[in-house]
C-alpha cells in the first residue's frame, strides 16, 4: 500500500518535534516542518509522484535531500534519521505533543527537571501542582494540559475522515481484484462520513469467502491478523486502524449494509416501527415469521417498513425517520451543484500558485467563478496583504479576468478580526472588492461574551460578507473558541452575512451540528475549500459531506447559484 502524504507529513512532523526536544539546529527543525505542510496541503499523493519521476525539488520547501528523504519513505514505509532519534529520545515524550499549550521546548523542561516521561508522570505532575513551580508554567497553563490529555485520549481514538479514505479506498481496490465479489462497500460512520472515524467496516457478498478473506489478511498494510472467521475477519493496520471484514450472502446483502452502517440509534429506530408492523430486522434481513421478505437492498429495507430511501449521512436519529414518514426528506446537495470557490489563497500570501494557475485549476473542475481571499495584514506569518498590495492584486485580477474566458475571478480578502471587532483593512479598500471573508486567527482565549462582541461587531461592518471557519476547531488539535453560537448565527442572519462550512479535512468548520442549527435558522452557507495551492480545491467534496451531514440542500450553499445571483446575495 502507498505510503500516504498524512503519514509521510506525520514523519516529519515527528522528526522536527524530536530535533527540537533535543535542542538541534532550529533551521533544520523549521525545514522539516515546512516540508510537512507542503505535503499536508499539496493534494496530489508524493508517493504517485515518485512513481513518476517527479522531480520533488520543484515542491516548495523541498531540497534535494528532503527529496532523498521522501524518496527512501514511500519505497520503504520508514525513515532512518527518525528511527535513529526515536532510539535516543524516551517514546511516549511525543505523545505529550498532542497536547495545546505544550511544545517541544515545554517538553524538554517536563523531562529534564521533572523527569516526566510520559502521559501518566504529566498527569500526576500537574495534579501535583510541581508543573506551577515551573519558569514559564502556571495555573492557567496546568489547566490547559489537564484538558489537553483528555482531548489527545480521545484524538488517539479515531481518525480523520481524509486520513481514512486513504486506506478505505486503497483496500476496496485491493480486495476487488478478487474474482467472484458480488457487493463491496465500506460500512460504519466512514459511509455516514461522519468527520472522524473510528475502525472500517467492509461488508461483501462473494461466491468464495476463503479466498476473499486469505487475500484481506495478506494485505501489504496489515500489522496484526486479530482474527480470521467464516463470516469476519478482523486486522489492525500498521497505522493502528482497525478494519473488520464481514461476509454476507447475496440476498442479505442490504440489511447487512444497513445494520452495520448504523447509527445505533437509528437502527433502533427503524427496527422498531418493524416490530409495530410485525416484522423482525436484523442483518441478515427482514423477515415475516420465518420468511424473509425484504434485505437484499436498502431501498427494499426501508420500503418494507413504509418509508423511502435515507441517505447514510442522514442517519443520526436526529428527525430523518420522522421526515421521510411525512415526505420532508431534504433533497441533499451534491458536488455537482457547486458553481464556485468562495475561499482561495495565492502566492501573493501563504499559497503556492499564482492567481491565474488557481483559476485554471478551477476552470478544469467546471466552476464559473471563484474568490482570491488571501490573508490581511495582520497575518504577517504568511505576508499577509497591505492596502498597496491589495490594489495591486486587484489590478492583476481585472487584467487576467479580461484574458480568461469561461470563468470569473471575484476580487477578495480573508480579512483579520481583530480583537476589538474592528477589520483589519480600512473600508475604502473593503468597498473595492467583490467579497469579504473574515477570520479570527489570534485571541482565542477570550471570555465568551468578549469573543462574541468581537464578532458582531464585524458583521456590523457593511461590507463584511463571511464568517470563515466559524468555530476556530482543529480537529483532535483544538477545540473551538467560545462564543454565543446562537447569538451569532441570529446576527448573522439579521445582517445578511453568511456562515462558511470550511472543507479542510483538519477543519470541517461548521461541524453538522451547527450546519444544521444554521439551517434551520434559516441562514445561508458558504461551501469553501480555503484552498492554499491547485490540488486542494479537491477538498470541495469533505465540504460537501459536512453540509449533507447538516441536512443543507442546493439553496443552502450560496455557491450553488450562477454568478449573477451570488453577486445580488453578496449585496448586503
Amino acid at each position: 500500500m502507498a505510503v500516504t502524504n498524512a503519514e509521510i507529513a506525520a514523519i516529519f512532523k515527528k522528526t522536527a518535534d524530536l530535533l527540537e526536544i533535543k535542542g538541534e539546529n532550529p533551521f533544520k527543525i523549521r525545514a522539516y516542518r515546512n516540508a510537512a505542510r507542503t505535503i499536508e496541503n499539496i493534494g496530489k499523493s508524493i508517493s504517485d509522484l515518485v512513481k513518476e519521476g517527479y522531480d520533488l525539488t520543484k515542491l516548495p520547501g523541498i531540497g534535494h535531500d528532503l527529496s532523498e528523504y521522501l524518496k527512501e519513505i514511500t519505497t520503504t514505509g520508514k525513515f532512518s534519521k527518525l528511527e535513529e532519534l526515536e532510539k535516543e529520545i524516551p517514546p511516549h515524550l511525543v505523545e505529550m505533543l498532542a497536547i495545546e499549550g505544550l511544545g517541544p521546548k515545554r517538553i524538554k523542561t517536563l523531562y529534564e527537571k521533572l523527569h516526566v516521561e510520559s502521559m501518566e508522570d504529566l498527569k500526576r505532575a500537574a495534579n501535583s501542582k510541581e508543573i506551577e513551580k515551573l519558569p514559564g508554567f502556571g495555573p492557567t497553563l496546568v489547566k490547559k494540559i489537564l484538558k489537553g490529555i483528555k482531548l489527545a485520549k480521545k484524538a488517539g481514538e479515531r481518525f480523520r475522515y481524509d486520513v481514512a479514505e486513504n486506506y478505505a479506498k486503497d483496500l476496496v481496490e485491493y480486495l476487488k481484484k478478487i474474482e467472484g465479489i458480488i457487493f463491496i462497500e465500506v460500512a460504519g460512520s466512514y459511509r455516514r462520513k461522519k468527520e472522524t472515524v473510528g475502525d472500517l467496516d467492509i461488508v461483501i457478498a462473494a461466491k468464495n469467502w476463503d479466498e476473499v478473506t486469505d487475500h484481506f489478511v495478506k494485505y501489504e498494510g496489515v500489522k496484526e491478523v486479530v482474527s480470521k472467521g467464516t463470516t469476519r475477519s478482523t486486522v489492525i493496520l500498521k497505522s493502528n486502524l482497525q478494519v473488520d471484514l464481514r461476509s454476507v450472502c447475496e440476498d442479505s446483502f442490504g440489511a447487512a449494509l444497513h445494520y452495520f452502517t448504523g447509527s445505533k440509534a437509528h437502527n433502533i429506530a427503524i427496527r422498531k416501527i418493524g416490530v409495530k408492523l410485525g416484522l423482525k430486522i436484523n442483518e441478515y434481513g427482514v423477515f415475516k415469521g420465518s420468511q424473509r421478505v425484504a434485505g437484499k437492498s436498502e431501498e427494499e429495507l426501508y420500503k418494507s417498513v413504509g418509508l423511502c430511501y435515507i441517505e447514510p449521512e442522514l442517519r443520526e436519529n436526529r428527525g430523518e425517520i420522522e421526515a421521510a414518514q411525512e415526505g420532508k426528506l431534504p433533497n441533499l446537495v451534491t458536488l455537482d451543484d457547486i458553481r464556485g470557490d468562495l475561499h482561495i489563497h495565492t502566492k501573493y500570501t501563504d499559497g503556492k500558485n499564482s492567481i491565474e494557475d488557481m483559476a485554471k485549476a478551477a476552470m478544469d473542475r467546471g466552476y464559473e467563478y471563484i474568490a482570491i481571499t488571501d490573508h490581511s495584514k495582520r497575518v504577517t506569518v504568511a505576508k499577509g496583504l497591505d492596502e498597496k498590495r491589495v490594489l495591486e492584486q486587484i489590478e492583476e485580477i481585472e487584467k487576467i479576468n479580461d484574458k480568461l474566458q469561461n470563468i470569473t475571478i471575484l476580487k477578495g480578502i480573508e480579512v483579520d478580526i481583530l480583537e476589538d471587532g474592528t477589520l483589519d483593512l480600512s473600508d475604502e479598500i473593503l468597498k473595492r472588492l467583490d467579497i469579504v471573508v473574515g477570520a479570527i486567527h489570534f485571541k482565542f482565549n477570550l471570555s465568551k461574551e468578549k469573543q462574541t462582541k468581537r464578532i458582531l461587531k464585524a458583521m456590523d461592518n457593511p461590507y463584511f460578507n463571511i464568517l470563515a471557519h466559524p468555530t476556530g476547531r482543529l480537529i483532535g488539535e483544538r477545540e473551538g473558541y467560545m462564543f454565543d453560537i446562537e447569538k451569532v448565527f441570529s446576527y448573522a442572519k439579521q445582517n445578511g452575512c453568511f456562515l462558511e462550512i470550511n472543507a479542510q479535512p483538519e477543519r470541517l468548520d461548521l461541524s453538522d451540528i451547527y450546519v444544521k442549527m444554521a439551517k434551520d435558522m434559516g441562514i445561508k452557507m458558504a461551501v469553501s475549500t480555503d484552498a492554499h495551492n491547485i490540488f486542494s480545491l479537491d477538498y470541495m467534496k469533505y465540504g460537501i459531506y459536512q453540509a449533507r451531514r447538516g441536512w443543507c440542500e442546493k439553496e443552502d450553499i450560496i455557491n450553488t447559484n450562477s454568478l449573477n445571483s451570488l453577486k445580488k446575495l453578496l449585496k448586503r
